[in-house]
């Protein structure tokens, strides 16, 4: 188990006391563990889960009463870049979350303490965790003060958003294959071609798309990988055959 004193300095820098100190426990275990200690009673996962949801809810919300003139689609896109995970381990990072999770001595010795997607989930542990010991309004405030430069940009500049090129910055920070666009069909006649297009990364559909032109159905693409997420959703089963 963590003990008490190792938890006190993320205490400090998250802004929030627990009130069940286990939670915390939980939220910083990572799944490794229990493949060096059978008997351990617990890992991140199923706060991981609840801290999506929770993020997802509250990043929407605020989304929603800070641009009250965008349309469901623009939010969409804002929300897609803030939940991501690279945004998440962004945030896990300026907590140096790495160096309070438990692991297994193997995941360590891999890089696990810096791993993108290690310290996004440990960031949604934390999010669920918080949810669970102080309620909705405890995760809500710890959310909006962690991201609060992160909305201050969006409020500068809040269109700037380059799917293709945002896509090609997150993947890569998974891992450092790029995604590839191929072109699936062009009909019309040559004055009004229509394009369609699909994205694929580690030999996963992650999106397609259609334009008047190839670059813009490229576009269109990226645009639903990154409302589709499917990098993070059960990849076997839309992988691509050769």
């Amino acid at each position: 188990m963590l003990k008490k004193a190792i938890m006190n300095p993320l205490e400090a820098r998250m802004g929030y006391k627990f009130r069940n100190g286990l939670l915390l426990a939980e939220a910083l275990t990572h799944p490794s563990i229990s493949l060096e200690r059978k008997d351990y009673p617990f890992d991140n996962q199923r706060l991981e889960f609840l801290g999506d949801a929770v993020i997802q809810v509250v990043v929407t919300e605020h989304i929603f009463q800070m641009f009250p003139d965008f349309s469901e689609g623009k939010m969409t896109k804002l929300r897609t870049r803030l939940v991501s995970r690279m945004a998440l381990r962004e945030r896990a990072a300026a907590l140096d979350l790495g160096s309070f999770l438990m692991m297994g001595r193997g995941e360590e010795a891999n890089g696990g303490r810096e791993r993108s997607s290690t310290l996004a989930d440990a960031f949604e542990s934390v999010v669920g965790a918080i949810y669970l010991d102080g309620g909705f309004e405890a995760s809500r405030i710890f959310l909006l003060r962690q991201m609060e430069d992160v909305f201050a940009d969006l409020a500068g500049q809040p269109e700037e958003i380059n799917p293709k090129g945002f896509l090609q910055e997150m993947l890569q920070s998974i891992t450092p294959n790029a995604p590839e666009y191929e072109l699936l069909s062009q009909t019309g006649p040559e004055h009004s071609k229509k394009f369609v297009c699909r994205v694929v990364w580690n030999r996963i559909e992650l999106g397609s798309g259609e334009g008047l032109s190839k670059k813009e159905a490229q576009v269109a693409a990226a645009a639903q990988a990154l409302e589709n997420r499917l990098w993070e959703k059960e990849p076997r089963r839309r992988t691509i055959k050769k």
